[in-house]
């Protein structure tokens, strides 16, 4: 069994950061995996330093307002980015795709599924799929008026069937559960959130 804490779009809050990294050793997470807007563009000190510090491994992927400074903090921090890789922890995979179909640096949808095919570790037993946008025909994309959910995710959710996916990207859906299929999908959002498989 793995124990993952997710969290993500807190846009460089260094309080909120600081509270997350506690809450994933107090929950005694085995990893923390970040799913995007962590900072905002150029805002990037301090923000992983507390997630580091809690010395279990750290991965993230990039959101819409992080994308080019997702790189330099996996760099400078010495952490994964998971953007269209995966790891394996035990029997599980945790495969991941950052960015959205919005924004300066927007993914394609076929961008977005090709990455997922690609990142996908179709032989572990169980499979996360990190990501920051949220798939569309949710109940997710209802909660914005004007943030559509991405419909390269949802058929690479409909053909991959991982177990669970660990979204964001609408702040007002943070929290929200549902499935496709069998897959679980969550919008762990800035309250975070503990997963065990």
């Amino acid at each position: 069994m793995v124990r993952i804490f997710a969290a993500g779009d807190f846009h460089a809050d260094i309080s909120t950061a600081r509270s997350l990294a506690q809450r994933a050793v107090d929950e005694k997470a085995d990893i923390i995996v970040l799913n995007g807007d962590i900072v905002e563009e150029d805002r990037t000190s301090g923000v992983m330093k507390y997630f580091v510090e809690t010395g279990l491994p750290v991965y993230l992927v990039p959101g819409n307002h992080d994308w080019l400074a997702t790189d330099f903090l996996a760099a400078q921090y010495n952490v994964t980015n998971l953007h269209a890789k995966s790891i394996r922890k035990g029997d599980v995979s945790i495969f991941g795709c950052g960015g959205a179909n919005v924004g300066v640096h927007r993914l394609t949808e076929e961008e977005i599924l090709e990455t997922v095919r690609l990142a996908n570790d179709a032989s572990a037993k169980k499979r996360v799929l990190i990501s920051h946008v949220h798939p569309a025909g949710t109940l997710m994309e209802k909660f914005s008026g004007f943030i559509p959910g991405s419909s390269g995710l949802r058929f690479a959710i409909e053909e991959l069937k991982p177990d669970v996916v660990l979204c964001g990207h609408v702040h007002e859906a943070e929290g929200i559960e549902e499935k496709i299929g069998d897959t679980v999908v969550i919008n762990v959002g800035k309250s975070g959130r503990l997963i065990e498989l």
